[in-house]
């Protein structure tokens, strides 16, 4: 009878265990979910703003009459920083719809694919958001040739009556800079929690494995 009660008490804390480990990594996943949908939103909102202000250079960098009117934009001028923000936020964009749907689908939840998106996802947006920043600032460094923020916020107390409202293309181009730069922790929270996640999850499994192949973990 003695044997039998310290089998059953230890199955019943081997149960506990199991439970709280997968409380855990619901509690983990769901933290994964929020920090990749927060970096969605984030993405989504640089992208928009760097994307309207080069659709304002690109309907005002050719004046009206050229002959008349001077241009608007330097002569030698820098769009890459600000492209390299709209191209990082879109891979940031589309990596995390795609982790978003695996996480929240329930047919796709279970494609062996999950796991590996699970990390790649936010690895991916991780690095594109860096070297976004890096390539901006690098190139934004130079003295020599002026890029969109440089030039924008050079005459932002300039009042204009049409298109290029120069005040408000520099704080958009300053309000995408800034949300690109907190990207980078909010990528680097969604991939630590992923990386936890992914190591809670086979624990989880291994754990649950050998309780049912072990007539006394059974």
């Amino acid at each position: 009878m003695g044997s039998s009660s310290e089998f059953e008490t230890d199955s019943r804390d081997r149960d506990q265990h199991l439970r709280s480990k997968i409380r855990e990594a619901h509690l983990v996943d769901n933290a994964r979910i929020g920090a990749t949908a927060l970096s969605l939103l984030m993405a989504i909102t640089i992208l928009g703003m760097s994307g309207d202000t080069l659709r304002t250079y690109d309907n005002t960098k050719i004046a009206p009459d050229v002959e008349v009117f001077p241009s608007l934009w330097p002569t030698e001028f820098n769009i890459r920083p600000t492209v390299a923000l709209v191209a990082g936020s879109a891979i940031v964009m589309v990596t995390n719809i795609v982790s978003l749907c695996f996480g929240k689908v329930a047919s796709l939840r279970g494609n062996k694919l999950h796991t590996p998106l699970t990390f790649a996802a936010p690895l991916i947006g991780l690095v594109a958001s860096l070297i976004a920043i890096i390539f901006f600032y690098a190139v934004n460094a130079s003295e020599e040739v002026d890029t969109f923020l440089s030039w924008t916020c050079r005459w932002r107390d300039v009042s204009m009556d049409v298109t290029p409202h120069w005040g408000t293309l520099c704080r958009e181009s300053e309000a995408a800079l800034y949300l690109a730069i907190l990207l980078i922790p909010v990528e680097a929270a969604a991939l630590g929690l992923a990386g936890y996640l992914v190591k809670v999850e086979r624990y989880t499994r291994s754990y649950s494995a050998a309780r049912k192949g072990s007539p006394v973990m059974a």
